[in-house]
Parts: C-alpha cells; sequence; structure tokens
C-alpha cells in the first residue's frame, strides 16, 4: 500500500510541475524533495510516471522549471556523494535522482538550444561542486560526472566497507582508495570481493545514468566534419576524475570475470535472477563508448611517450602481464562462445544477448593494444574467437537488421588476417561441432572459413555486396600459409571464381574484376607457397580449367560487351541449375529485420583500398609497407570511373549509352592485360596433359586415384618466379571510426 501511495505523491509532484506556468524558485526545497525523498519508485516507474510529452512541455512552456529540477536533482547526487550516503533514506533518494535525471536528459539532448545546459555555469549560484581547475564555477556537468564517480565507490552502497557497520567508525569517501576497491579480481586485482545483488543493482542504475550522459553523440548528425569530441567522454576519462583507473579496471574485470552458465545447473537463469548480467551488460556498454571515443587519433598517440589524453584508452593499451592478458582473452571467449554451448536438455543454459558490444571490445583490444593482438595469435586461442565470429556471421547473412553485426565481424578477421601467425593457426584441423548449416567435412579452420565466405557471398542479401572485397582480402591474406585445403573448400573457391568471372558479372560494373584478381591472387599463392599438400586445389582447378581459358580469351570488344549486359538483362537473376545464371553478387533480397529490432542507419563503409595498406613479406620474414601504385586492384582508371554503391546499382540496370560503353571498354581493356595467369596456365599446361595420359592408360574414372597421383608430384622448376607475398593489413582510419561511432550507439540504442 505504502508503495502505491509513493507513486501518486511522485506522480502529483510531475503534474505540479507541468502545470505550473510560473518558475518555481530552487529554494523551495518542499516541492522539490517530493520527486525524491519521500518516495520510494523504481526505474520502471519514473519511465511510466513521467511521460515523453509532459517532459518536452515543461522543457518547451517552463524551461526554468526543468533547469531547476536539473540542478536540484544534480545537487543531491552530489550532496550523497559528499556524505557517503550513511543512511537508508539518502541511499533511495540518489537513486531517485539517478532515476529521474536518467529519464529526462535524452529530451535535454534532443533539443539543439538545451545541448550546452549542462555544460554551462548557471547564473547567481557557485557550482554545485566546488570550483574547476582556473578558478571559475564548475558547469553542472562536470559536477554531474564527478558526483556518480564517487557513488560508484561507495560504502555500502556500491562497494563493501572495509570496516565495521557504526556510525563512529564510516568511511570517509574523500580519503578512502578507491584502488582498494575494485569489483572484481582480475586485471591489477588479486582479491575477489563477496558477491552483493544490491551493490550490483546500484552499479548498475548509476552506468545507466553514465551511459545516458554519453549517448549526447545520438543525437547529433553524423557527419565526417564533426570531429569535436563528446565533453561528457573528454571529462570523464581525463585525469580530473580520480576514480578513472579503477573504474576502468572494475569495469574491465566484472566483463571478463562473468560466467552465465556459473556451476551449470539446469535451467538456474529460469529460477533465479541474474542481477550480474544486466551489470555486465552496462559496464561492456561504458567500455566500448569510452574506448571509441579515441576512434582514429588513438591509434597514433598510444605510441607517443605521454599515451592518449584518454586515461581508458590509455590504461587499456599499457595492459601488458601475460596473465592479464590470458584472463581478458579468455573471457571474452568464453563470453562469445556462449551461445554456441549446446546440450541434450533444450534452453537449458543462459544465453548471453550482448555480443555484439564484446565483439567491438575485442576490437579496440587489438587495435590498441599490441601485445594483447600478438598474444591472442601466438597460440590456438585465437580458433575459441574466431568459431564465434564465423558463427555469428553465416547465421546473420541473411537479416538486414545484422549488418552491423556482419561488418564487425569481417574487420575483426580483416585485422588479424594482416598477422602471419593468423594464417598458421588456421592449419588446425576443426573438430568442434557448431550448429551451423554448412556442408559436412574433414578439414582445417580454413576449411571453415572458406566454407562460411562462400555462403555469405553465395547467398548473402544485397546490402552485403560492399563487403565481398573485405572477405576476399581475408582469404589472399591468409592463402599463403594455408597448408592443406580440403576438397569441399577448393571446390568453393572456384566455385566463387566460375561465378564472378561470366562476362556479364564482369562487364555489368567497373568494380567487378577486383573479386577475380584477389581469386586468382588465392591460387597462385597456394600454388607458389603451398603446391605439396594442396592437392585437391590443383585437381579442382584442373577440373574447372574452362574458366581460366576463358579468362584468358575474355573478349574486350563493344559488341561482345554489349552483348553480355543484354543477355543478362534477359536471363535476370534467376536461381537456374547453370553457374551463368546463378547470382553470385548478393543478389537475394534481404529478409526483413526480425520483430521487436529497429532497422539502425550506418554510414557507408571505405573501399578496400581506404582501409588497408599493402605489405610485402620479405624473405626473413619482415613486412615491407608498399606504397598505393595503380595496381590491378586500384588503378587510376578504375578509381576515376569508379562507381559508389549507388551507382553500381545504377550499371546493374544495364542502360548503356555510348560513353559508359566507351569506358567500359577502356576499362576492360585495362585490366585484363593484367591479369595475373601465367602461374596457373603454366600448372595446366604441365599438369593436364599428365592427367590425360594417366586416366587413358590405365582406364580410371576414379578421382582418387588422379588426387594420390596429383599428391605426389611436383612443379619445381617449372612454374614462374615466385612473386612476393602482399598482405593487405587493417589501417585506421576517418572512415571506419565515423562507422564504429554509429555502428555503437546504434547497438546501444536497440539493445
Amino acid at each position: 500500500m505504502g508503495n502505491a501511495d509513493s507513486k501518486l505523491h511522485f506522480r502529483k509532484a510531475v503534474v505540479q510541475l507541468t502545470t505550473k506556468t510560473q518558475p518555481v524558485e530552487a529554494s523551495d526545497d518542499v516541492f522539490w524533495d517530493q520527486f525524491w525523498v519521500d518516495s520510494s519508485t523504481t526505474v520502471q516507474d519514473v519511465f511510466a510516471l513521467v511521460p515523453a510529452a509532459e517532459i518536452r512541455a515543461v522543457r518547451e512552456e517552463s524551461p526554468s522549471n526543468l533547469a531547476t529540477l536539473c540542478y536540484k536533482a544534480v545537487e543531491r547526487l552530489v550532496r550523497g556523494a559528499d556524505s557517503g550516503c550513511p543512511s537508508e533514506k539518502e541511499r533511495q533518494t540518489v537513486l531517485n535522482c539517478t532515476r529521474l535525471l536518467t529519464r529526462i536528459l535524452p529530451y535535454i539532448f534532443e533539443d539543439a538550444d538545451w545541448r550546452g545546459f549542462f555544460w554551462s555555469t548557471i547564473p547567481g549560484r557557485a557550482g554545485v561542486r566546488g570550483r574547476g581547475e582556473k578558478g571559475e564555477s564548475r558547469p553542472l556537468a562536470e559536477s554531474l560526472l564527478l558526483a556518480i564517480a564517487d557513488l560508484l565507490f561507495c560504502p555500502d552502497f556500491t562497494i563493501q566497507s572495509h570496516k565495521k557497520n557504526s556510525p563512529d567508525t564510516a568511511d570517509d569517501i574523500r580519503a578512502i582508495d578507491s584502488c582498494e576497491y575494485i569489483w572484481e579480481a582480475g586485471v591489477g586485482f588479486a582479491q575477489a570481493p563477496p558477491l552483493n545483488y544490491v551493490h550490483d543493482l546500484n552499479r548498475t542504475e548509476l552506468l545507466k545514468l553514465l551511459l545516458t550522459c554519453f549517448s549526447e553523440a545520438m543525437y547529433l548528425p553524423p557527419s565526417a566534419e564533426n570531429k569535436v569530441l563528446n565533453p561528457w567522454i573528454s571529462f570523464f576519462c581525463s585525469t580530473a576524475n580520480r576514480h578513472a583507473l579503477p573504474l576502468f579496471t572494475s569495469l574491465l574485470n566484472v566483463v571478463c570475470a562473468y560466467d552465465p552458465v556459473g556451476y551449470g545447473i539446469p535451467y538456474n537463469h529460469l529460477l533465479f535472477s541474474d542481477y550480474r548480467e544486466q551489470l555486465v551488460e552496462q559496464a561492456v556498454q561504458i567500455l566500448i563508448v569510452t574506448l571509441e571515443h579515441e576512434a582514429g587519433s588513438a591509434q597514433q598517440e598510444v605510441h607517443t611517450p605521454g599515451g592518449p589524453d584518454n586515461l581508458f584508452v590509455n590504461y587499456l593499451s599499457r595492459i601488458h602481464r601475460e596473465e592479464d592478458l590470458s584472463f581478458v582473452l579468455k573471457g571474452l571467449a568464453r563470453l562469445l562462445n556462449n551461445p554456441l554451448i549446446q546440450t541434450y536438455l533444450p534452453r537449458s543454459t543462459k544465453k548471453i544477448q550482448f555480443h555484439q558490444e564484446l565483439l567491438i571490445l575485442f576490437w579496440k583490444f587489438c587495435d590498441f593494444n599490441k601485445k594483447f593482438l600478438f598474444f591472442v595469435l601466438k597460440s590456438s586461442d585465437v580458433l575459441d574467437m574466431l568459431i564465434p565470429i564465423l558463427f555469428y556471421l553465416n547465421d546473420a547473412r541473411a537479416d538486414q537488421s545484422r549488418l552491423g553485426l556482419m561488418h564487425i565481424g569481417v574487420f575483426i578477421l580483416l585485422l588479424l588476417s594482416g598477422e602471419r601467425n593468423f594464417g598458421v593457426r588456421l592449419n588446425k584441423p576443426y573438430a568442434l561441432r557448431v550448429p551451423m548449416d554448412i556442408p559436412v567435412f574433414t578439414g582445417t579452420h580454413a576449411d571453415l572459413l572458406i566454407v562460411i565466405f562462400h555462403k555469405i557471398i553465395s547467398s548473402g542479401h544485397q546490402r552485403l555486396q560492399p563487403l565481398f572485397d573485405c572477405l576476399l582480402t581475408i582469404i589472399v591474406n591468409i592463402s599463403p600459409y594455408l597448408k592443406s585445403l580440403s576438397m569441399v573448400a577448393a571446390n568453393k573457391l572456384l566455385h566463387l571464381l566460375e561465378a564472378f568471372s561470366t562476362p556479364w558479372f564482369l562487364f555489368s560494373s567497373l568494380q567487378n574484376h577486383h573479386l577475380v584478381f584477389f581469386l586468382l591472387e588465392v591460387c597462385n599463392n597456394i600454388i607458389q607457397y603451398q603446391f605439396d599438400g594442396n592437392f585437391n586445389l590443383v585437381y579442382a582447378i584442373i577440373r574447372k580449367r574452362n574458366v581460366f581459358h576463358q579468362l584468358a580469351n575474355l573478349p574486350s570488344d563493344t559488341t561482345s560487351i554489349q552483348r553480355a549486359l543484354q543477355k543478362k538483362r534477359r536471363t535476370g537473376i534467376s536461381r537456374a541449375n547453370s553457374v551463368e545464371n546463378e547470382s553470385m553478387e548478393g543478389s537475394r533480397p534481404a529478409v526483413p529485420a526480425e520483430p521487436g529490432t529497429l532497422k539502425a542507419s550506418l554510414e557507408a563503409t571505405p573501399g578496400i583500398d581506404k582501409i588497408t595498406e599493402k605489405s610485402q613479406v620479405s624473405q626473413d620474414g619482415t613486412m615491407i609497407t608498399v606504397p598505393h601504385l595503380d595496381s590491378p586492384h586500384t588503378s587510376k582508371s578504375s578509381i576515376a570511373a569508379g562507381a559508389s554503391d549507388s551507382e553500381s546499382e545504377r550499371d546493374h540496370e544495364v542502360r548503356v549509352d555510348c560513353r559508359a560503353s566507351h569506358q567500359r571498354l577502356r576499362g576492360v581493356s585495362s585490366w585484363k592485360a593484367k591479369l595475373p595467369l601465367q602461374t596457373i596456365m603454366r600448372l595446366l599446361q604441365v599438369l593436364v596433359p599428365q592427367v590425360e595420359k594417366i586416366c587413358i592408360d590405365k582406364g580410371l574414372t576414379d578421382e582418387s586415384e588422379i588426387l594420390k597421383f596429383l599428391q605426389h608430384g611436383t612443379l619445381v622448376g617449372l612454374l614462374p618466379v615466385p612473386h612476393p607475398i602482399l598482405i593487405r593489413k587493417y589501417q585506421a582510419n576517418a572512415g571506419t571510426a565515423m562507422w564504429f561511432r554509429t555502428y555503437i550507439w546504434g547497438v546501444i540504442y536497440l539493445r
């Protein structure tokens, strides 16, 4: 009954605020205290009892009342942080203010005229919390952020007090060293504090308010020119926040130590509430938002003597102890593999939902901390990350609402594939059986990767087309190290080459030939550097030799080009049995977004030549950066005439005018002369007569005998001089930084 009265009083206060046309004095504590002192409303109550329309009405009609409400709520938080919330009543007041500000802040941010309110000092009043470094009053935002930071390390409210509970020995919140109160054992902290679900709930509420403060970025129009740093994050991650180190460590340890399965009792998540999961979710979101803030510039700053100004990025880049790196990697791998767990009892284990945030956190670690990247790649532990990433890519390929997930997964694999060790690790046999709709095969992790990439390209939706270059670049990067491809993977590679080299596909866009160049490079790398164990691929090349002969004799006159394009228009994009008609350009329409999701818009991803730099592997294994020259993949003619995605789609409509056909003719002649076919043609020239002779002499019809012959064959001294291995390494740039910013906030908004 008391709770119902409390809600009623709170609702009356809200109604009074929205109906008052005259400003209410800040000194009228009787009026303002109605919002937080007597009520004990939950966060759900606050959202229900303070409707959006009423907040907007107060903002428009009585702006001074809304300003005073925000000021008074922050004032109470500061008072609670200063006193250390010794009583239950004060703790409840702090929670009520936290919930109210979490509700109101988005409506401050959505109005351009109000956005600066928290960063201005209120006339006629000293700052809520002392003065800033230069002696002027602190802006309201700084007071709020410092209060939240203090409250996150408040004894008996969010942390366990080290002293006996009595008023005389209560901790002085100003005197405590918060590094002794880190929330969980892990990086830089060995003791595991006892679990306390009340503390977890209070931390979660404060982190929600913190995330709401940071969310101003969601209300700004995204643009490459908008390089202004988010002031909320800049201040919170600066030296002004004395709790920056213990808070970063607490958030990271809480995430990496979390085990949703626990003791593995079936259906335990249906019987008991897991308060830690809510905390972990908020913690990982705060981490990715604060680390994203320095994207683009942090990469250069990490290596400077002082490190970046953002302390969270600074601390992350300096983690170096083996046990700490292992703790982070094992924690992330455990959580990412959680949805893949199979049991005999359906839905008996808890499945986490924040895998996208975990992938972003893993990405940030690899990008900002090179020691972590090398640690990941020095053992087979990297495969514990690879399998869930491939699982998510395969699972999301037909759902347009998960386009961002496809991008982050591909970006991570592109980053890893730039390192030699990744390709070497992929030779480990794949024995684990994860529930995926792919053909059964016996092979390595490299085979698994190729099979899934083939599935994404052949049966994904149209909006995945800009990712094809990235997918094939990953295969090119790992190809020199693949010791033995399975027959399934070899056939998938040849199937892609066959589909991408059909004349109508090659001529329908000025960029499409890049895909053929990538696949030919894969074949060349394997033949030149890993010929001995790759008899399956050699056999597949021999079987599909017509594809290479057709490429070598590709017609490049105007009449042939127009005939190929008209043939495409006649046949349409049907799913016939012949490869000629099979669409391998992501022509499947996207499945509508799953129920309960919204389609968040994403920035366009930059082209592959913008997000990678070429490195040549020298004889001693070191990398030498190759300057961007007029290469087949980034030829000036194709860049000058190269189109954006929308222009490519218009090309696919095949409205060929004279100018376009002339441009296309010049482009085809340019890249056709550069097709890297010499190695494959030499292989065919040597092996095809030998294979045909064996078949005729022995009357063979069984391919296993041919494979045995190829397995023991050699091309030593017969092939052209091996070309240098070329690796395309991911490089950070403003375009991907902008993409990540919109993606991260899109994920958080939808979650």
